[in-house]
């Protein structure tokens, strides 16, 4: 029964068998055309059917009860109503690619994730229970979104130094806001953070697969 998980992103798809190490992901080039036919069909040339019995699918879109409810900005179209179960044959879970690694990245109890990339993506999962979030556009300062502050938008404007100052800010109202216990912060652009404090990490995009695997065990 083991879960292949799969992180489709603008740039490549990777994935990962369960077991496997999470350095071994197997890649193939993505583009802003990708369709979910064409997904399909990388997949195929990735991984042998029958090394899975379980998919689970990182997607940068909306997604709501498993279902893609906007097509993503950043790959091609169709993935809106797309049926993944009868394209691979198999039992298929769809979560936003935030959400996935907050699952991978969750240690119990109450936690907050937020992607620091182009835009602002956020999930909480409070005693395992995993629930997606709108946070980028809530009023956060200078008139200013959570997302033009703490987004790519926002490090271009002010300069490296000062967004760090601005994460570590809305980092910590929107930690206060949802009772987190400890915040993760990932995306691309984690990497360009300074020391955080004691109750906030560094994420690591690697953890999107463990999330696929969790996704078919503990978390709900």
């Amino acid at each position: 029964m083991r879960v292949l998980a799969i992180d489709v992103g603008g740039q490549r798809v990777k994935a990962l068998l369960e077991g496997e190490q999470l350095d071994h992901a197997r890649r193939a080039p993505s583009s802003h055309e990708l369709a979910p036919e064409e997904l399909v069909r990388v997949v195929g040339e990735l991984v042998p059917r029958d090394d899975y019995a379980r998919i689970s699918i990182a997607l940068p879109a909306p997604v709501h009860a498993g279902r893609v409810t906007a097509e993503p900005a950043r790959l091609g179209n169709g993935w809106v109503g797309y049926d993944f179960e009868a394209a691979f044959g198999r039992p298929v879970r769809v979560l936003n690619d935030a959400a996935m690694q907050a699952l991978g990245s969750y240690r119990g109890g109450r936690m907050l994730f937020l992607r620091l990339g182009s835009r602002l993506d956020s999930a909480l999962i409070a005693d395992g229970a995993l629930l997606g979030l709108s946070l980028g556009e809530l009023p956060f300062r200078k008139e200013r979104t959570f997302e033009e502050e703490l987004g790519e938008s926002g490090l271009e404007r002010a300069g490296k130094q000062a967004w760090r100052t601005a994460v570590v800010e809305g980092a910590r109202l929107l930690q206060g806001a949802v009772h987190a216990e400890y915040v993760v912060l990932g995306g691309a652009n984690a990497k360009k953070l300074g020391e955080l404090p004691h109750d906030m990490h560094r994420g690591d995009s690697r953890l999107t697969f463990v999330g696929g695997f969790r996704a078919w065990r503990a978390a709900r």
